[in-house]
């Protein structure tokens, strides 16, 4: 299925906290890989708390000029074919936790754990939107919120996963990456 991501990214520091009251929508256990990051073709297993497992093949254009959108293709694909993609690359994946939590105006905010216990350890949070305009005029509905997302890092060149994969990934194999 083609769509349009538009979102925007902050660089967080924890979990939301829960005087913010925000209600935990979901919780996913990821693991994610790079077959090419320019462009971007993408591996990933997502588990659902409690619930299922998918396996999705995902292609992405380059960013607009602001970041804030790009053309994205996931591609539900078999269990088998995933773990044949990932023996290709060779190299571990990225694991990300993700906790979506609901926002008073119904839009939904991703926070991110990636590489939990590793040196390369961060957090971050995103909101995707249904517009540009939305995105462009979106505010936190409070001081709370916006304290939590004060580093907006949306379209700063670098804070892409695939960009993130290339410094911890790829430059362990001598800045090689893998190819089909």
């Amino acid at each position: 299925m083609e769509n349009m991501e538009i979102e925007r990214k902050w660089m967080v520091s924890g979990w939301p906290q829960e005087s913010l009251h925000l209600p935990l929508v979901s919780e996913h256990f990821m693991r994610q890989g790079y077959i090419s990051t320019r462009p971007t073709v993408r591996i990933r297993e997502e588990a659902e708390s409690g619930g299922s497992t998918a396996f999705i093949l995902c292609f992405k254009s380059a960013a607009s000029a602001d970041g804030l959108s790009r053309r994205e293709v996931e591609i539900p694909v078999p269990e088998e074919h995933f773990r044949r993609l990932e023996n290709l690359i060779g190299i571990p994946l990225i694991e990300k936790v993700r906790r979506t939590y609901l926002l008073p105006d119904g839009l939904h905010l991703e926070v991110n754990l990636v590489d939990s216990g590793l040196p390369s350890e961060f957090m971050y949070a995103e909101i995707e939107y249904v517009s540009g305009e939305q995105a462009e005029n979106w505010v936190p509905s409070s001081e709370g919120l916006a304290q939590y997302l004060a580093e907006d890092v949306t379209g700063e060149p670098g804070q892409t996963m695939g960009a993130f994969w290339e410094s911890t990934r790829l430059s362990s194999i001598s800045g090689t990456s893998p190819s089909l």
